[in-house]
């Protein structure tokens, strides 16, 4: 009798889980399959008065606007290659960063660590002063580099790999030292192989977060050829006021690149928190 009821209990708290994750997922989808039932509308559909979830008029006039206009096209691409930079570059540093303070011991290593540490508590918001004026005496406003470089030192990422890098044996150092290596050699022969699904999550979560950054490049970028696709859809204006069907046109393909990477690498990206906070998947 009791395993009767407390299976039916778990029946019962198992449909209720699956009816939370029916509602929450239909809370998430309500705005991007609105986004899409308006860039798939004529603009003079946009503004109308009667409201229908579903366009009277289907079209994709918008999508061929936004794409034919050029501008779009050359945000994407500066998107694209500033998320990809700033990831290599995030990613070599937190790499070394995190095994030093992991793996070796050197003089300040616990002040250097708490000093990596406190950036934790600065808002990116009380840098941008000093950056700007720093990125200005370089001469890298409105430049690949002043976009990017701001960019490529993560405290999380660091202190996720560090965390990783102390779960795994010394013994393993140990031995790729007696052999010879060095420590960029066991980093890369030893420690990062063994960290490939913490290093894959941790490279699309800074992939996405480079993507879809918009205060650093709107303090930056002067010129509309250097905007990325953020900043871009912020200028999606004419004489006429906002244009909503290409608006949503330009902003659904803005983040459909982040969207099909996080897709194709969710199992990656889900076995990397696993493995950072100790689990098996």
């Amino acid at each position: 009798m009791r395993e009767s009821i407390t299976r039916r209990s778990n029946l019962g708290w198992t449909i209720v889980g699956v009816l939370a994750a029916v509602l929450l997922a239909a809370l998430w989808a309500a705005p991007l399959l609105w986004a899409l039932s308006t860039a798939l509308r004529p603009e003079l559909e946009t503004v109308s008065a009667d409201f229908h979830w579903l366009p009277q008029t289907w079209t994709l006039d918008a999508f061929a606007r936004t794409l034919g206009a050029g501008n779009v096209v050359r945000w994407l691409f500066n998107s694209f290659l500033v998320a990809l930079l700033v990831t290599v570059v995030t990613m070599a540093i937190s790499l070394m960063a995190a095994y030093a303070f992991s793996q070796l011991r050197f003089r300040g290593h616990t002040v250097l660590f708490g000093v990596a540490m406190l950036a934790f508590l600065l808002p990116f918001e009380a840098l941008l002063v000093p950056l700007f004026r720093t990125m200005n005496q370089l001469g890298l406003i409105n430049t690949y580099a002043g976009i990017v470089l701001p960019q490529v030192v993560s405290p999380v990422v660091i202190y996720v790999f560090k965390q990783f890098f102390d779960e795994i044996p010394a013994d393993f150092r140990e031995a790729a030292t007696m052999d010879g290596a060095g420590p960029l050699r066991v980093l890369w022969s030893v420690y990062l192989p063994i960290s490939g699904n913490i290093v894959w999550a941790m490279a699309i979560v800074t992939f996405i977060a480079a993507w879809n950054n918009f205060l650093w490049p709107f303090i930056i970028v002067t010129s509309n050829d250097m905007m990325t696709i953020p900043l871009g859809l912020t200028q999606t204006y004419d004489a006429f006021g906002v244009r909503y069907a290409q608006l949503m046109a330009a902003a659904l393909l803005g983040a459909m690149p982040v969207a099909l990477a996080y897709i194709a690498f969710q199992r990656r990206v889900t076995q990397g928190f696993l493995a950072a906070s100790g689990l098996k998947g």
